[in-house]
C-alpha cells in the first residue's frame, strides 16, 4: 500500500489519538496533512480538538473518581502536582482554559483539576472551549508550516509527507521521553 493511501486511511485516527496523548506535534501534523490535501482541514481540526478533549476529560475523571488508584497516587507525589493544585484552587477558570497550552502540564493538570473543587459541569464546558481553541490553533500552524515548506523548498514533493511525518514523530517521541524522564 502506498504511503499516501496509508495516510489517507489512518491519518485522521492518528491525529485524534496522537493529539490526545501527546498533543501539539500531532495537531501540527494534521494541519500539514491537510495542506497536502490528504485529509480535509476541517477534519484534521476536528480530530485534534476531539482527541485532546476526550483524553483530558478522561484524565479529569480519573483525578476525580479514582484518587486512590496507584497511578493517580503516584502522580500526586510529583512536586508539580501540588503546585498545579494550588494554582487551580486560586484560578480555576484560567487553569482549565490554558493548561493545554503550557508545556509540561498536559498530563498532570487534568488529573489535578479532577482532584480539585472544580465542578464537573464547569470542567466539561471549559474543556470544550479550550479544545475548540487549541485544535484549530495548532492544526492551522501545521497548515501554515506546509505552505512555508512549499515556498522555501518548492521541489519537496512527495518526500515532504515522509519527512513531515518523521519530524512529527521525532518531536513527539522526544517530548514523551523528556516528560517521562
Amino acid at each position: 500500500m502506498a504511503l499516501d493511501s496509508l495516510i489517507v486511511r489512518f491519518g485522521l485516527p492518528a491525529v485524534f489519538v496522537g493529539a490526545g496523548v501527546e498533543g501539539e506535534p500531532f495537531a501540527i501534523a494534521g494541519g500539514f496533512l491537510a495542506h497536502r490535501h490528504l485529509v480535509p482541514l476541517w477534519a484534521a481540526v476536528a480530530a485534534a480538538s476531539a482527541g485532546s478533549l476526550l483524553v483530558d476529560q478522561m484524565w479529569f475523571l480519573l483525578g476525580r473518581y479514582a484518587r486512590s488508584s496507584r497511578w493517580v497516587a503516584r502522580l500526586r507525589t510529583r512536586p508539580a502536582f501540588d503546585r498545579m493544585l494550588g494554582v487551580i484552587e486560586r484560578h480555576p477558570v484560567s487553569s482549565v482554559l490554558f493548561f493545554r497550552f503550557a508545556y509540561g502540564l498536559r498530563a498532570v493538570a487534568p488529573v489535578a483539576i479532577g482532584a480539585s473543587r472544580v465542578p464537573v459541569a464547569r470542567f466539561v464546558a471549559l474543556n470544550l472551549l479550550a479544545a475548540a481553541l487549541w485544535g484549530p490553533m495548532f492544526t492551522l500552524a501545521g497548515y501554515a508550516f506546509g505552505h512555508a515548506i512549499d515556498r522555501w523548498l518548492p521541489g519537496f514533493g512527495p518526500y515532504g509527507i515522509a519527512i513531515g511525518a518523521v519530524v512529527s514523530i521525532g518531536v513527539a517521541v522526544a517530548l514523551f521521553a523528556r516528560r517521562h524522564r
